[in-house]
């Protein structure tokens, strides 16, 4: 998979070396000599993946570090911190700040690839999710981005799989501080807990007794309900091997003992952040596509949604001959109701209609808002005989009980005429069945409303 790799570094000889490897992989390499141009390339979307040298005159790399990941423009992409110094505290501080990981001088060629792969990997997930999500603020909504950065990575529900009594007390003790964690011994039972507990993270030791946890983490990849779960790999100083073997198929990072405390929780809280941006965006494109397909008032499914959704419905029905009605149905006298109790009054009137249409719907029907009060229920599978009983029984449904609107105060009666039309074998598409039903509603109500009028089948 090839990206663009931002290099960050104020000599020109540490930029020439790492150019030259990531040149080689086939990587297209931007390169920036100080933090402020850094951030102006990360700004206007230069960049995939950042390989940031921690000391640099003027704003150092921590620095640069902080203010990408504080800014919802560029807080998705992954940093990687590369220094001369290879201490606790210094890792802990780019931890802090923000960085997915490091790589200390010189630096290791499996090393370096394998984690911009790695990290590619995870960036190509968030793009797609972040661009779609973006369309919540040009509809109004929450900026989920800014929502997404402003996480602190606390509160996580994490499980630990591990097996050594002296692992889970240090580990389990430090991460309770902040999170909620479940310890699990039995890799087998934690393949079973983590679907069903909602974990946002998962520690598993790779040199757990008389099973290969990094099959562990393979199967917990693998399944559909812990796919995005956050992976991290507990392993020993002489199993880097399978460590990079690990973040090749997705485990999102490791730790090597002896563990120290400060940086579990700084990778930890990395990693929750991360997985907490992400499904930030999910919620948002979700929001996204429900809003541009659903009736803001009512929540049901507006015209758009039906003009999608009833073409393939007629057609299978034509396909394999099978029954599809068109139910169309409109509030008696409606105007009235708003012109004697207010606009609002009406609208509730219109939640409470819908929602009780809605309960006389099975998951294969199509209900939609098609027009003032009028709402369309398009139902696969049935003859006429039957689309008139469910119409009926929706009829004597909404004129069973007023409404009752304005926080309890007045009850308001309502009924419904509804026009039922079947698919005939010379319609030649929706509209033929919908104009039907329309021509049927309007009989019903020169008939005297409160009533189903049917076309001919």
């Amino acid at each position: 998979m090839s990206a663009r790799v931002l290099i960050v570094d104020d000599l020109y000889p540490n930029v020439r070396l790492l150019e030259t490897k990531l040149s080689l992989e086939y990587y297209d390499v931007v390169v920036a000599m100080n933090g402020p141009d850094a951030l102006t390339i990360c700004e206007r979307g230069g960049c995939d993946v950042v390989l940031l040298d921690v000391m640099m005159p003027g704003m150092d790399g921590f620095e640069v570090c902080r203010r990408l990941k504080s800014n919802p423009n560029t807080a998705h992409l992954p940093v990687v911190m590369v220094t001369a110094l290879d201490q606790p505290a210094d890792r802990l501080r780019g931890l802090d700040a923000g960085a997915d990981d490091f790589l200390t001088k010189p630096i290791d060629d499996t090393a370096l690839m394998t984690r911009v792969r790695s990290l590619i990997r995870l960036k190509a997930v968030t793009d797609e999710l972040r661009s779609r999500a973006l369309a919540t603020r040009s509809l109004g909504g929450t900026d989920p981005l800014a929502l997404a950065a402003a996480d602190t990575g606390e509160n996580a529900k994490i499980l630990l799989v591990e097996d050594r009594a002296s692992a889970i007390d240090r580990i389990g003790t430090a991460l309770s501080q902040h999170h909620r964690v479940t310890v699990e011994t039995d890799p087998h039972r934690a393949l079973v807990l983590a679907p069903e507990a909602g974990f946002e993270v998962a520690l598993v030791s790779l040199d757990l007794e008389n099973f290969d946890g990094l099959r562990l983490c393979s199967q917990l990849r693998s399944l559909d309900r812990t796919r995005n779960l956050s992976l991290i790999m507990l392993g020993e100083m002489d199993e880097k091997a399978r460590i990079t073997r690990g973040l090749d198929f997705g485990v999102n990072d490791y730790l090597l003992r002896p563990i120290d405390r400060n940086e579990l929780m700084a990778r930890v809280r990395t990693q929750v952040r991360r997985r907490r941006f992400t499904e930030t965006l999910r919620g948002a494109l979700q929001a996204s596509v429900e809003l541009a397909v659903t009736d803001d008032l009512t929540g049901l499914h507006n015209r758009r949604y039906l003009d999608r959704q009833i073409g393939p419905v007629f057609g299978d029905a034509m396909l394999h001959q099978k029954g599809l009605a068109c139910l169309l149905l409109d509030i008696d006298r409606f105007k009235s109701i708003n012109d004697t109790w207010g606009h609002e009054a009406g609208d509730e009137v219109l939640r409470a209609f819908a929602e009780r249409i809605r309960q006389q719907v099975r998951p294969m029907d199509i209900l939609a808002r098609y027009g003032g009060e009028e709402i369309v229920m398009v139902v696969p599978g049935v003859d006429l005989p039957e689309a008139q009983a469910i119409a009926e029984r929706i009829r004597e449904r909404i004129g069973a009980a007023p409404f009752t609107v304005q926080r309890g105060t007045r009850d308001i009666p309502v009924t419904v005429s509804i026009g039922v039309a079947v698919r005939r074998p010379t319609d030649t598409s929706p509209a033929d069945i919908l104009g039907r039903a329309d021509a049927a509603l309007y009989r019903a109500k020169d008939a005297g409303r409160n009533r189903v009028e049917a076309a001919a089948a």
